[in-house]
């Protein structure tokens, strides 16, 4: 939106965060840090100036096609003038059962126009915002964390309850928001981010702090997929039984350095499914709205070993991001690998999450 009056140049990528296993406490930085729960959904910039609205996301494909009720919302409630941090989310399940749902999400992004229209009605976006970027024609880069706050606040108060806007709630109690770590991710949240307060706005930088959930879990490999560069293993395929005893695909193992990707190869090649010809056979995963153009084939393997993963959360039958190798597990039976055998959060309500915003 190169004709809008930003006094920052477009494009903005917003601030990052760097992992820390723990919440910090509120005294470890100069002038101390406010906590925020880390919010599952498509992290988003909302520009706005006059009829103009753009949802521009932390890559490079902009949002603002996909959730047209947003862009509604935005022209009848927003500021004329504005620039917003924020999550775009979905949420799912009976009022006082509610939580983030990322596969609805997901869904959201579809090339019909026709769909599209159809999913904002029947899955309707809401955004999070959690920083305030420009307003009244001033930028606030600039200006600390808790500024931006307070102007956040104030340029969004009256906000009628019916809008799909929200300001996430803030705490300066370190023990609160390990409270909030514990509680909410029942709700589909992920964690906790902190935020020094004399901090700026440093698009692009990892200032912030996120503590993020992590566990481990024994999968049974069941492929892997070739690399970009064509040599060597790119990600290993892991599979769970479910009750019935059918092995679901709930993932995969994504990083590896060069040299551990082609020694995977000759590790794995025993395990490896062949035709009556000797070649490997191939099966394929489903396609996500976001893989449609991506090469979804990979190479199977009897499903014979057993590995153990550190991952953050499961949700339904998939682990909600790619995880992280461990060790190998011989002494484990892949009859052993169950979806029940995975700890799940308390389920929690995402209403009582939004209930408390300030």
């Amino acid at each position: 939106m190169a004709g809008m009056p930003f006094p920052f140049a477009t494009p903005l990528t917003p601030m990052l965060a760097k992992a820390t296993p723990s919440v910090p406490a509120a005294d470890a930085v100069e002038g101390g840090y406010l906590y925020e729960p880390k919010w599952d959904g498509f992290r988003c910039i909302l520009l706005k100036d006059g009829d103009d609205v753009e949802i521009a996301s932390r890559g490079s494909k902009p949002l603002t096609r996909y959730f047209p009720e947003l862009v509604e919302a935005a022209l009848e409630f927003l500021p004329a003038q504005c620039a917003y941090d924020g999550e775009v989310v979905v949420r799912s399940g009976e009022p006082g059962a509610q939580r983030l749902d990322w596969e609805a999400l997901g869904q959201r992004i579809h090339p019909a126009a026709s769909r599209v229209a159809k999913l904002s009605v029947e899955t309707p976006a809401e955004i999070i915002f959690f920083d305030a970027l420009w307003t009244g024609g001033e930028s606030l880069l600039d200006s600390p964390f808790e500024e931006r706050r307070a102007q956040l606040l104030r340029s969004l108060s009256g906000m009628p309850s019916g809008s799909p806007f929200h300001i996430t709630r803030v705490t300066d109690d370190a023990a609160e928001a390990t409270d909030w770590f514990e509680r909410f991710e029942g709700a589909g949240l992920d964690g906790v981010i902190a935020k020094a307060r004399r901090s700026a706005y440093s698009p692009g930088k990892r200032t912030m702090l996120k503590i993020k959930h992590s566990r481990t879990a024994e999968a049974v490999l069941i492929g892997y997929r070739i690399h970009k560069s064509g040599k060597g293993v790119g990600s290993l395929l892991l599979g769970l039984y479910d009750d019935e005893g059918h092995l679901r695909n709930v993932g995969g193992i994504l990083a590896f350095t060069a040299k551990r990707r082609e020694e995977l190869i000759d590790e794995l090649a025993d395990l490896v499914v062949r035709d009556d010809e000797g070649g490997a056979v191939r099966g394929e995963t489903d396609r996500s709205r976001f893989s449609s153009n991506k090469d979804v084939s990979f190479v199977r393997l009897r499903p014979e070993r057993v590995v153990e993963v550190k991952f953050d959360q499961l949700e339904g039958a998939r682990f909600r991001h790619g995880v992280g190798f461990l060790r190998w597990r011989p002494d484990r039976e892949p009859s052993s690998c169950t979806l029940d055998q995975v700890e799940r959060a308390p389920a929690y309500d995402l209403g009582q999450v939004l209930a408390d915003e300030s």
